[in-house]
């Protein structure tokens, strides 16, 4: 087994073990950046109040809306990146070895490198799961209508009259959600919010190049010293932690644009509720909500990504480590 799929197996088993453990602050986080509802924002609610408001009106199920195509999304989108990101690395570090030969460089692969490597992988990710995350924003703010009390005219009904029973709505599931996109937009309605999601790739960028940074040097510390430990899970869990948390404030604008374009467009009434494009989402924002409409909910995100991105980092780097043990082990001559 290649060490390009092993990364990519367990990137996407701990991207599915995150996903799940941080998926309610996600659905509230998601509801935050596009809510666009002037009265609502004026009675700001904070994160826990309204996960509870969520449970209170829709149900339990409501913070879990779009859970299916998002661990899907999630499993492809980590296994597309790791794997990719490996056959990079492995192409970058062959070719610091070769400058090496020629006596440029020091033989490994600098923070540009890392940098760029860590792009062309998230481009490809992008590209390859954009519908995924489409149809999980719409899942994620679809809203129930709580039942409303029974107003006063009705009581005027002749009583021989048949009222038909109240019938629940049913579930908004995948396949709604995906008719709904295509409904829209067709086929290129799953690729809707694509631009500013390939800008965003800055975020993993920064990311695994603080984080590759950090963990090179605390490795070359450990090497320097007397005793000879390795990295454990606790101090890659912190190092994911700090990585994602410096990569989210610098982007977070961007993913609030993608989940505008992402979400149901509201066709009448108020047109600061429809975007055409990215360029058109901006100026929108910009006009009507101000530079503060770029960074709703941000404190849930830090939390929720921070929290996601170091138990990622933390299961990969466990799998990886097994695997290449089980591997190691199944070689050796019995």
């Amino acid at each position: 087994m290649s060490d390009a799929l092993i990364n990519g197996l367990a990137g996407a088993g701990g991207g599915i073990i995150a996903q799940l453990l941080t998926y309610p602050l996600q659905t509230v986080n998601t509801r935050q950046q596009t809510e666009r509802d002037l009265k609502k924002e004026k009675r700001k609610l904070g994160t826990i109040e309204q996960m509870c408001q969520v449970v209170k009106q829709e149900g339990w199920g409501q913070l879990y809306g779009g859970l299916t195509p998002s661990l899907m999304g999630t499993a492809a989108s980590q296994g597309v990146y790791y794997y990719f990101y490996q056959i990079f690395r492995n192409k970058a570090e062959a070719t610091a070895l070769a400058h090496k030969k020629n006596g440029i460089g020091d033989g490994s692969v600098g923070m540009f490198s890392s940098l760029v490597v860590a792009a062309l992988a998230g481009c490809v990710n992008v590209l390859l799961t954009n519908p995924f995350w489409v149809v999980v924003t719409r899942m994620q703010t679809h809203t129930k209508t709580s039942k409303k009390s029974e107003p006063i005219h009705s009581k005027l009904i002749a009583q021989d009259a048949v009222i038909p029973a109240a019938v629940e709505p049913p579930p908004f599931g995948t396949g709604h959600a995906i008719q709904e996109v295509y409904g829209e937009g067709g086929v290129l309605g799953f690729w809707r919010g694509v631009i500013p999601t390939l800008i965003m790739v800055s975020n993993p960028s920064m990311q695994f190049m603080l984080y590759e940074t950090m963990l090179k040097k605390l490795k070359k510390r450990r090497a320097s010293s007397k005793k000879d430990i390795g990295v454990t899970a606790l101090e890659v869990f912190l190092l994911g932690a700090l990585a994602k948390l410096g990569a989210t404030v610098v982007t977070y604008p961007l993913l609030v644009v993608k989940a505008r374009l992402q979400a149901k467009q509201v066709t009448s009434g108020d047109k600061r509720h429809n975007y055409e494009g990215t360029l058109d989402a901006f100026l929108k924002m910009i006009q009507h909500e101000g530079f503060y409409g770029f960074y709703k909910g941000m404190s849930t995100k830090i939390v929720q990504s921070v929290l996601a991105a170091a138990v990622l980092f933390m299961i990969k780097e466990e799998l990886v480590k097994g695997a290449r043990s089980l591997l190691t082990s199944r070689s050796k001559p019995p």
